[in-house]
C-alpha cells in the first residue's frame, strides 16, 4: 500500500533523493530528514487557499528570460531546475521542472543587460533548483558574470548542497567563489541532527574561504516546531560558525499544508526564544506574503 500512495505522490510531486540523504534515513527511519524527503499521502490533499503559484512567479519573470523581480533592489537568477533532493516542503514545489531557466551564454548575458539597465539592483541572488547542482565552471560563470558589475553588492548563492550533499562544497570550489569577493551562501539546515560532521566540514570551507554563510530555516510541523529544537539547531550553527538568519513560515504552497505550524504557535515560540538564545544565534521569523515589498516578522 506505501507503494501504490508513493506512486501517487510522485506523479504529482516528483521524489528525489541524494545518496547522502538516503543514507541518512537508514541510520534513523524516524528522522528529519525522512520527514523532509520521503512522500506522505497528505501531499494529495489539496487545502483552501493553498495554489501552486501564490507569489504569481511565472508572471514576474517578464523582464528577461529565467528573471524574476519582485523587489527593486535585486533579482533572482533561476539557474537551475534540478535540486540534490526535492524537499516536501519546497515553495516551488510542482512548478520547478517548469520553470524558465538561464542555461545558455546569451541568456546570461541578457541577465546582466538587466541588471544593468536597473541602476537601483544590487544583488542577485542565484536560485533554482540550486545552483550547485551545476558544474564549477557553469557556477563561476553565473557568479562572475555579476559579480563583474560595480553596481552589484553582494552574490548570493542559495543551495542546500552543506545539508543535503556535503561533498559537493569542495576546498577547490570555495577558493574560487571567495575570490570573487561578493558571494555570499544561504544554505537551509532545518533540523540539529542536519548538522553532521560532513555538513560541518562543508560549512567550513565556505566559511574559511571567506564566504559569509547564512542560514534559512522553514518551521515545519512535527520537525523543528519547539523552542526546545530551534535552541539546539540555532546553537549548533552558531558554532558551525553558520549565522542563523531567518525561520520562515511555510508558504501558502498546495501540497505542503500539513507542515505548516499555525501563526499563533509561531509567535509563541518567536518569543521564547530570544530568552534561551543570544543576538549571533538568534534568527528573525517571518512570512512571505504576495504582494508584499518585504519579509514580514510574525
Amino acid at each position: 500500500m506505501k507503494s501504490e500512495i508513493w506512486d501517487q505522490v510522485h506523479a504529482r510531486y516528483p521524489v528525489k533523493l541524494s545518496a547522502y540523504v538516503r543514507a541518512q534515513i537508514r541510520k534513523d527511519p524516524l528522522s528529519a530528514w525522512a520527514q523532509q524527503a520521503l512522500p506522505s499521502i497528505d501531499e494529495l490533499i489539496d487545502e483552501p487557499g493553498m495554489v501552486a503559484d501564490p507569489f504569481a512567479e511565472k508572471g514576474v519573470a517578464a523582464c528577461c528570460y529565467g528573471v524574476k523581480q519582485r523587489f527593486p533592489n535585486r533579482i533572482l537568477v533561476m539557474t537551475s531546475d534540478q535540486c540534490a533532493l526535492n524537499c516536501r516542503h519546497c515553495t516551488r514545489k510542482g512548478l520547478l521542472q517548469k520553470s524558465e531557466v538561464v542555461r545558455t551564454a546569451k541568456q546570461r548575458a541578457e541577465a546582466v543587460a538587466y541588471v544593468k539597465a536597473h541602476p537601483l539592483v544590487r544583488e542577485v541572488l542565484l536560485s533554482g533548483g540550486d545552483p550547485l547542482i551545476l558544474s564549477d565552471t557553469k557556477v563561476l560563470a553565473f557568479v562572475k558574470a555579476f559579480a563583474g558589475l560595480p553596481q552589484i553588492d553582494a552574490v548570493r548563492i542559495g543551495t542546500r548542497m552543506p545539508a543535503v550533499n556535503p561533498s559537493r562544497i569542495t576546498k577547490t570550489l570555495t577558493k574560487k567563489l571567495g575570490a570573487c569577493k561578493k558571494v555570499w551562501v544561504n544554505t537551509q539546515f532545518n533540523h540539529v541532527s542536519e548538522l553532521t560532521p560532513e555538513a560541518v566540514k562543508a560549512c567550513a570551507l565556505l566559511v574559511e574561504a571567506g564566504i559569509p554563510v547564512s542560514n534559512q530555516s522553514v518551521l515545519l510541523k512535527g520537525v523543528n516546531d519547539s523552542v526546545d529544537e530551534l535552541v539546539a539547531l540555532c546553537s549548533a550553527l552558531q558554532r558551525a560558525r553558520v549565522r542563523p538568519y531567518y525561520v520562515f513560515q511555510c508558504d501558502p504552497i498546495a501540497g505542503i499544508a500539513h507542515f505548516r505550524v499555525p501563526l499563533a504557535r509561531a509567535r509563541r515560540i518567536a518569543r521564547e526564544l530570544p530568552k534561551r538564545l543570544g543576538g549571533l544565534a538568534l534568527p528573525r521569523f517571518v512570512r512571505d506574503l504576495p504582494g508584499s515589498l518585504c519579509k514580514l516578522e510574525l
